[in-house]
C-alpha cells in the first residue's frame, strides 16, 4: 500500500491523516490524490471515527500545493482541469465531510496547502507557520475550489483581500482574521493535540450538527461555484504568463 498519506487512529475517535512527502514539501501529486480519496471514503463510513485531523509530515510544511515538477508538463486547457478537477473532488469531499475536520498546520501551506486547509471546519497552527493563497503569482487563480470555500469561511473583503494580494502571512495575522482558530506552540504535534471537546457526544450526534451546514452549503450551489472555479483556473493555465511563472519557478530551485 502507498505510505504517501498515513491514516492513524487514536483514542479520542479522531484519525490522523497525515501527507506523507516531506522531501517534496508535502506537495500534492496523483499518487496522494488517489489515497485521500480512498482514506476519507473509508473513514465516513467508519462509525469509530468522530472527526479527521489532516497534517502533513515533519516540520517544515504542511503542504507546499500543486508539485510543480510533475504538473509542470501540464500545457493545455483540458489538461490541467483533469487534475485540478481531480483534486477539487478530494477538496470538496473534505469539505462536506460529514465529521468534524481539523487542520493542523505543523509548517507553511502556501497556495494548495492553503485550500486543503480551508476545506477544514477548524485550523490550528504552530506558532511559525505561514499560510497564503499565492497562486496569483502564477498568474493562475485558486484551482482546487479552495477560494470559493474560503468566501464561505470568512467576511467576503477579508478573503478577497488574500486572494488579490496573493501575501503569505503569519499564523497570528492568520487568528487575527478568523483562519487560524488557534495557536500553539511549534513543539505541539498532531498527536498530541486535543480535539476532546469536539468528540464528546455519539457519532450520530456530531454528524447531525455537521449535516446542517453541509445541507445550506450543497443549497447554495457550493459544488458547481467550485467546479466553475475549476474551469477558470484552467483556462489561466495554458496562458504564457502562467508557464513562465511556473518556468522560473522550477529554475530558482535547480
Amino acid at each position: 500500500m502507498s505510505n504517501v498519506v498515513l491514516a492513524e487512529k487514536k483514542g479520542d475517535g479522531s484519525l490522523l491523516v497525515t501527507i506523507n512527502r516531506p522531501e517534496k514539501r508535502n506537495a500534492i501529486n496523483y499518487e496522494v490524490m488517489d489515497r485521500l480519496l480512498d482514506v476519507l471514503s473509508d473513514a465516513e463510513n467508519d462509525e469509530t471515527v468522530k472527526l479527521l485531523m489532516i497534517t502533513g509530515a515533519g516540520d517544515d510544511a504542511f503542504c507546499s500545493g500543486g508539485d510543480l515538477s510533475e504538473f509542470h508538463a501540464l500545457h493545455t486547457e483540458a489538461d490541467a482541469y483533469k487534475m485540478l478537477s481531480k483534486m477539487g473532488t478530494v477538496i470538496y469531499k473534505l469539505a462536506t465531510f460529514p465529521k468534524p475536520t481539523v487542520a493542523f498546520l505543523n509548517g507553511s501551506a502556501v497556495g494548495g496547502g492553503s485550500e486543503i486547509a480551508v476545506a477544514c471546519d477548524y485550523r490550528i497552527a504552530r506558532q511559525k507557520v505561514k499560510f497564503g493563497f499565492v497562486q496569483g503569482k502564477q498568474a493562475i487563480t485558486t484551482g482546487w475550489g479552495g477560494g470559493s470555500l474560503l468566501f464561505e469561511k470568512l467576511p467576503y473583503q477579508t478573503a478577497l483581500k488574500l486572494l488579490l494580494t496573493a501575501s503569505v502571512v503569519s499564523g497570528s495575522t492568520g487568528k487575527e482574521l478568523g483562519f487560524i482558530d488557534s495557536i500553539v506552540p511549534d513543539s505541539a504535534t498532531a498527536l498530541d493535540t486535543d480535539v476532546t471537546e469536539l468528540v464528546l457526544f455519539e457519532t450520530g450526534v456530531i454528524q447531525a450538527y455537521k449535516q446542517m451546514v453541509v445541507r445550506k452549503w450543497k443549497l447554495g450551489g457550493l459544488e458547481e461555484r467550485m467546479q466553475q472555479e475549476i474551469a477558470q483556473c484552467a483556462k489561466l493555465w495554458e496562458t504564457e504568463a502562467h508557464h513562465q511563472a511556473v518556468q522560473s519557478f522550477l529554475n530558482k530551485k535547480k
